[in-house]
């Protein structure tokens, strides 16, 4: 039976990536050293880890993993990361799912990018 599963995210910079999903309201439950290279974070029943990785291993990989959270409400959630600085203001979308929006494919959601580089979907089935 599986239980979970914790993904690890590859980040130029953890500090900085630690700093990001604080403000999406994980909580840091571990981080190497004073200048980490490798952190666990936590929110509700979500845990992912950030683990850095030096810039030879960026080359070419343009084409980064989307990471998909089953959410509540989308909407509520959109507005919590825009109060905390961290999604974009509804008029001056970034992408076609910058902001909330019913999908083709069943969906509604939103994505956001980590200093890292990964998407980040978040979505609720309608």
């Amino acid at each position: 039976m599986l239980e979970a599963i914790h993904p690890v995210l590859m980040a130029r910079d953890v500090g900085a990536s630690i700093a990001f999903f604080q403000r999406l309201g994980f909580t840091c439950i571990y981080a190497s050293r004073e200048h980490p290279q490798y952190a666990v974070l936590a929110r509700d029943r979500c845990e992912l880890h950030l683990q850095w990785q030096d810039v030879s291993q960026w080359d070419g990989a343009r084409d980064r993993p989307a990471y998909r959270f089953l959410v509540a409400d989308v909407d509520a959630l959109f507005s919590e990361f825009q109060s905390a600085g961290v999604a974009p203001d509804n008029s001056l979308p970034a992408g076609p799912w910058a902001v909330p929006g019913d999908t083709p494919w069943g969906t509604r959601e939103f994505h956001l990018r980590d200093p890292g580089g990964n998407s980040l979907q978040f979505y609720r089935p309608l």
